[in-house]
């Protein structure tokens, strides 16, 4: 088995295009074509289900791309390390992050970690921490930056970066403002919440929360990203359960304790692949991280600690 196979195929898996692949590949189609076919017939299995429009992988090829990925991962931290050996640090540092992650300035991090390494080509995928967890595990990311999921044993490895408890957002006029004291699960009970998708920590820890506590809730209005969030519960259209650090981006909206919660707090962490198979880069991003991210700018609304 060839790695260019490996290499043609999980290019076809992610693009479901043949013409596709070969255009980012930089190869002939039909070349790209035989190398898929080769692969087939040493694995004695059909890897794609090909139509006119698309291909999807079958049984067989979801079960090779997964170690497809992390072959290739793997080979790529190879590389990286005999150029680290060499003293130069070249390669590419995969990164992943939620939303306004607590305990570091992503930007500010990836900032100066290319000031001092400016042969590494950097790329950042956004999204939830379970997706985050599963890359992170795949190899497909090399790092990530996530909320850390107590009950998930698969999880990869952590270095902790910070943890900070829930508050609940709520208009100023909204009945819940007058009370000015720390709230309880059973105090919200029948409340419209906003939330995040059930991937995102926030989401996950909130839903722990309540959980813990017997309290059902309903999320009627479902987003995607903080701002969405913070401009639904400032028209007064429902209420969110947050991490503090979020009350900091919109001040005019009220801000309460949740109390009653047990252990639900918001933790965020950076996820790595296990110790031998963390590259250079990776291992360098966390190095930095260690030694003192750079702090957010100070506008009035940022965050003194999340990016």
């Amino acid at each position: 088995m060839e790695l260019r196979h490996l290499q043609h195929f999980v290019a076809v898996a992610e693009d479901q295009h043949f013409t596709r692949a070969a255009e980012r590949l930089m190869v002939s189609q039909s070349g790209l074509s035989a190398s898929i076919r080769a692969l087939e017939r040493e694995l004695r299995a059909p890897l794609f289900v090909r139509t006119t429009r698309r291909v999807t992988l079958t049984e067989a090829g979801r079960a090779l791309l997964t170690e497809a990925q992390r072959i290739l991962a793997q080979v790529r931290a190879a590389h990286e390390a005999v150029a680290a050996v060499q003293g130069v640090l070249r390669g590419t540092l995969a990164l992943g992050t939620e939303q306004c992650i607590a305990g570091v300035h992503v930007a500010g991090l990836l900032a100066a970690f290319r000031r001092r390494h400016p042969d590494v080509e950097i790329r950042l995928r956004q999204a939830g921490s379970g997706a985050l967890a599963e890359e992170v595990a795949a190899g497909r990311l090399d790092l990530a930056f996530a909320y850390r999921t107590r009950a998930d044993t698969e999880q990869p490895r952590s270095v902790p970066l910070t943890s900070e408890p829930m508050t609940v957002l709520c208009h100023p006029e909204h009945r819940l403002a007058s009370a000015g004291a720390a709230l309880a699960p059973d105090d919200l009970a029948g409340e419209v919440f906003v939330d995040f998708h059930p991937d995102w920590g926030p989401r996950r820890t909130t839903d722990a929360a309540f959980a813990s506590a017997g309290v059902r809730r309903t999320v009627a209005l479902e987003v995607n990203d903080v701002h969405s969030l913070l401009d639904l519960v400032d028209e007064n259209l429902g209420i969110a359960v947050v991490p503090r650090h979020f009350a900091r981006k919109r001040p005019a909206l009220a801000a309460l304790e949740l109390k009653g919660t047990g252990e639900a707090e918001y933790e965020t962490v950076a996820l790595l692949p296990p110790e031998a198979a963390t590259g250079p880069a990776a291992r360098a991003l966390v190095a930095l991280l260690e030694t003192g991210a750079p702090a957010p700018p100070r506008t009035g609304l940022a965050p003194p600690g999340p990016a």
